[in-house]
């Protein structure tokens, strides 16, 4: 299983500081589960540098409601990217601080000990969508952080669902660059994005720590 970057207890670097205020400030939401929303994330400067990563949009995709159904083309914040791309460093060093982790444990109250990293670059165009899920078991911990300012994403956050078989739409998180989302993938934190047009390029990074039993190792963050 692949280690955190966890050198030390306090956080370290402008990312991880400028994150923790974030998540101090975060407005925690208890209905149809726990979850919290941040804003202002990462510094402006790192979240353009994230979108403007030399990767091309994903062509011909396929849009079924699952993001697995393009997984040859998912890009993730791999030892190898992250020695070509500082950002990509940057980030990921960001979220493997001791402090950070201890941090999003308290404010959490999960247990992420036994977690890897693993941070996914996305760039959803018109025509995606999620269809209502829960996240798969292996995971302990989910969070996104959007990437753009542009007005015409203004309704492009994850969608929140009650469990209720129809999964009624409760909540849509606010999109704008360095917004974010934070939940503790459990039995009744239903999201997905409901199909609607995407006007321009859905810009976003999604922040697991998964468990010793994740089998795609190649996309984790540190070997």
């Amino acid at each position: 299983m692949a280690a955190l970057a966890a050198q030390k207890d306090e956080p370290t670097g402008a990312t991880a500081a400028h994150f923790l205020s974030s998540l101090n400030r975060a407005a925690h939401i208890k209905e149809p589960y726990d979850y919290w929303l941040l804003d202002d994330a990462l510094p402006a400067t790192t979240c353009d540098a994230v979108a403007d990563l030399p990767f091309a949009p994903p062509s011909g995709a396929t849009f079924d409601g699952r993001r697995e159904s393009n997984n040859s083309t998912r890009v993730y914040f791999t030892p190898e990217n992250q020695s070509q791309f500082v950002v990509c460093r940057d980030v990921a060093q960001a979220f493997g601080n001791a402090g950070i982790i201890a941090a999003l444990e308290r404010t959490t109250g999960t247990d992420l000990s036994c977690g890897a990293l693993r941070i996914e670059y996305c760039q959803d165009i018109d025509g995606f969508w999620l269809e209502p899920h829960l996240d798969i078991s292996v995971k302990l911990f989910t969070m996104l952080i959007y990437l753009s300012d542009d007005p015409n994403l203004a309704d492009a956050g994850t969608d929140v669902y009650d469990a209720t078989p129809a999964h009624n739409l409760v909540a849509t998180s606010p999109y704008g660059k360095g917004k974010g989302l934070i939940f503790i993938p459990g039995h009744n934190t239903w999201h997905g994005f409901t199909k609607r047009r995407i006007e321009g390029l859905r810009k976003s990074i999604i922040v697991n720590f998964v468990s010793p039993e994740w089998q795609n190792q190649q996309e984790l963050a540190y070997a």
